[in-house]
């Protein structure tokens, strides 16, 4: 019998015209901002809860401890954005472009992505524990430690990743792609059914199955 076909992600380019440029936007909570295009903008420590942003490009922009709880990103394009804290739990990211962000703990759990590419970057945590997750492509970023635990994950991939710790206790995954990525610890390897990894990755794993399954090899 034949194995069933994986599905990869399904992503589709963001394009953004027309977009009005604001060099000292006034953020507020709760506000909608569409089609605007953002320049090194610094929003630290700021009150965006609720916020909803719509078709906005930002480049560089700075979110260190900046509130963005609930706060909505659609048809938007993120460059290297900056925050050595990122407090974005239950916020939804929907037709979104990532490049190189460097974020320290990034706090988003209980989100929803969907049709969301990341490339490149540096994370030390990334938290998406309890969150929704469909149509995701990382690519080529490092990530210290990945939560999915809780998580349902489906057309996921990580492709060229370095990750450290992952963990999916308690997830529901169903094409989830891990070829081609490393990873030192999976922790939750009851979770990890509808994952898809590479033969060199399951020689890696191979201990901690046995481990798991209670197999012992004398």
């Amino acid at each position: 019998m034949a194995a069933p076909k994986l599905a990869a992600p399904r992503v589709s380019p963001v394009r953004l015209a027309d977009l009005r440029d604001v060099e000292a936007p006034d953020f507020r909570r709760g506000e909608r901002y569409d089609g605007v295009r953002f320049s090194q903008v610094r929003a630290d420590g700021q009150e965006l809860g609720g916020a909803d942003f719509l078709e906005c490009e930002f480049d560089r922009p700075s979110f260190n401890e900046t509130q963005l709880r609930g706060a909505t990103f659609r048809d938007c394009i993120l460059t290297e954005p900056y925050a050595p804290v990122l407090t974005a739990a239950r916020s939804s990211w929907r037709d979104v472009e990532i490049s190189n962000p460097r974020w320290g703990s990034a706090e988003l759990y209980e989100g929803s992505w969907q049709s969301v590419r990341i490339d490149g970057g540096k994370l030390d945590f990334l938290n998406l524990r309890g969150s929704k997750l469909q149509d995701v492509q990382v690519t080529g970023c490092i990530i210290n430690e990945l939560d999915l635990g809780s998580s349902t994950a489906n057309r996921v991939a990580f492709k060229d990743c370095t990750i450290g710790t992952l963990d999916v206790t308690g997830a529901k995954l169903k094409d989830v792609d891990l070829r081609g990525s490393e990873f030192r610890a999976v922790n939750g390897l009851g979770g990890i059914s509808g994952v898809v990894i590479d033969d060199y990755q399951l020689s890696l794993l191979a201990p901690l199955l046995a481990g798991h399954l209670g197999i012992r090899v004398l």
